[in-house]
Order: C-alpha cells, then structure tokens, then sequence
C-alpha cells in the first residue's frame, strides 16, 4: 500500500476477499505484509477500498515484518450495510469467521480504539490461538471520559445531521477530535470516509452499542503478552482508558505517547517511537517462526504455490490454466500434488488448505 497524497484517499490494492460471520454478515477483509501474522480488530472508520493517508503509513510500516489481516467492521466499508446487531457477541463472530478463512492456528492480535474490547474478548475466549496483545488507543470501559454523556448525545445528533448531506460541515467535529494536530488534508480526508464507509443510522446505532460495552471484568484474565499504546493528550478516548488496561491485565507493559491525535501521523515525533515499541514485541514471533520446523507447506514447489494462490483468488482450473498458459490437465495434476503433500482430502478441506498456503 502506497501513501497517497489526495485529501479523497485512494483506491485500495485489488484483493479484498469476504468471508460470512455466523448470522451471515458478510465480512470483507484484506491481507498484505510477511512474516508472523498479525489480526487487527477493526474500529468503525475503516473502508478496504479507499486507503486513507492518514492510517495507510500505520498497517504499510507494519506489513514490512507481519502479516497483517484486515477487515472492515459490519455495516461499514465493504462489509455488508444492512445489518442492526453491533453487539461484543456478533463483533467477536466476525473476527473468528476471518481468522478461520485465513487459517492461522496462531496469531498476534491489535485491538486500536473500538476494537480493543473485541480483542480482549477474543483472548480470553482463546488463549492458545493469541500470541501476542496489542490494544492502540483502546479501552475497557464504556469510556465516558473525555466524552461525557451530553456531549455524546450531541454527536450522535451531529451524526445524523452530517450524514444527511446539507450539513456535511458537521463531519469536522468529528474529524477534528480524532486529528486535533491534522493538517487540512488530513481533515478532509476523513471527512469523506466518514460519507463513504456507512450511513448515519448505522453508525449511529454502532456507536450506541459501544458506548455500552464493557469488558472490565475480562481484564485480569488476559494470559497473552499485552502491550498497551495510547496517546497523552486523545480528545477521543482518554489516555486513563490505556492506563486502566495496562492495570488490570497481569504483566501488561504501558506506553504513553507525546501526541494529541487519536491516531498517530507518520510526521509525528512519536510515530518512529511507536514503530519501534511493536516491531519489539513482536520479534519474539519471528524468532519462535524462525525456529519452528519446516512445514507442510514449504514441501510445495513454487508453480503449486501459484497455482493454490490462483485458486484462493476464485479462478476455476480452466482460468488458472489460461492464467498460466498451461493444459487443464497440467493444473489438476498440481493441485492433486499439493493436496496430497498437505494430507487433506474433500472439498473444505482442501478449500481451508488453500487459505492456510496463502496466508502462511
């Protein structure tokens, strides 16, 4: 993923692929990077298909020692609209649903803002799939502080206003918070994800449910390595929000960032600061990587690794043979090897091998 200069963002890298959460929402996500995977929860702004400048530098930086995986939230950005349940319950089924279509067993997991208590929860609920927390800007609690109750009301009626067209304006306030330090650009630009990524009943009805969801409780039951970043002066959510995480979870390690923004920027002084802290945490996942036997898979020669690839990608035999100028026969004869180097055999299963291979 390339920065992009233009206020309006940009198209994103053709391969966003969709995968169903368990009430049948579908769910859009991507995948780029190498190295130890690394899920990140999704937060309400997020839109696969238009890359903002103001976050590309973020998930880009850290593709360039993880394999990141991404998905846009339900109800927003290519994930599908209509749908009213923005509940913990359905947020932790859409996560599951992408990590299982990507076939990791194992996985570093990034929970940034409303998708810290997502992540939470899925680490309690699977500690030996999570190999590593990392909670950005997030929180525990309904997170009432900075915002209070009248002043969120007033957003939410903001919201709907904005939305509507005619007051588009109304977007800054909610653009401004989030990028206090943001230049004009910057501004704009999430000024038209805001219109782009959902309408203003959805996200209305979104963030009335986050508003409520509380995973306090969960806190002290997190058993994976957690590190916790958040911004000193966050107008969205409080650096007291960080701090209650890193408190309660055993063994938490605290980082406190010198910027006002909610979402750090690449020309920050902190930014080098924050790539520095998750490269470090992770390393460890790249070590155990590097240490773990050879497997299953780096038995595929590199033409059967293409072939599995073109087939995760939906093309049939026939299109993969065109693809690759070779005789339907001569695919067949590939994917037979694969599978049988793989030990799998039946459709799903050979459907979650192809995952596994791409997504190794």
């Amino acid at each position: 993923m390339s920065r992009q200069s233009s206020a309006q963002g940009s198209a994103a890298p053709t391969g966003v692929r969709f995968c169903l959460a368990p009430d049948g929402v579908r769910i859009a996500y991507t995948v780029h990077g190498s190295g130890p995977p690394l899920v990140a929860t999704t937060c309400w702004l997020t839109h696969l298909h238009w890359e903002s400048p103001v976050f590309a530098h973020f998930f880009e930086a850290i593709g360039a020692y993880a394999t990141v995986i991404r998905y846009d939230d339900r109800g927003f950005g290519l994930s599908d609209r209509e749908t009213e349940d923005f509940s913990l319950d359905a947020r932790l089924g859409d996560l599951e649903a992408v990590v299982t279509a990507c076939g990791h067993e194992r996985f570093a997991l990034l929970g940034h803002s409303a998708g810290g208590p997502v992540a939470v929860g899925y680490t309690v609920a699977h500690p030996e799939r999570v190999t590593r927390l990392i909670l950005n800007g997030a929180h525990a609690t309904p997170a009432r502080r900075p915002l209070e109750q009248d002043e969120f009301d007033t957003m939410l009626h903001l919201a709907r206003v904005a939305w509507s067209g005619s007051g588009a304006r109304y977007l800054r306030v909610y653009s401004s918070g989030l990028l206090p330090t943001g230049s004009e650009e910057q501004l704009s630009c999430l000024d038209d994800i805001h219109r782009r990524n959902s309408s203003a009943e959805t996200s209305v009805r979104a963030a009335v449910e986050r508003r409520t969801t509380d995973v306090t409780g969960l806190l002290e039951r997190v058993t994976a390595p957690t590190l916790v970043l958040h911004s000193r002066g966050d107008r969205m959510i409080s650096v007291d929000e960080g701090r209650l995480l890193a408190t309660r979870i055993p063994g938490a390690r605290f980082v406190a960032l010198d910027s006002d923004n909610h979402v750090l920027l690449a020309d920050e002084p902190q930014w080098p600061a924050l790539l520095a802290q998750v490269a470090a945490f992770l390393e460890p996942d790249r070590d155990d990587r590097r240490r773990r036997p050879a497997a299953a898979t780096d038995a595929l020669t590199p033409r059967e690794v293409e072939v599995l690839q073109l087939a995760a990608d939906g093309l049939d035999n026939r299109a993969i043979a065109t693809h690759l100028t070779l005789s339907v026969r001569t695919v067949e004869r590939h994917l037979s090897n694969a599978y049988r180097k793989l030990g799998v055999a039946g459709k799903s299963a050979r459907a979650a091998a192809v995952a596994r291979v791409v997504h190794r």
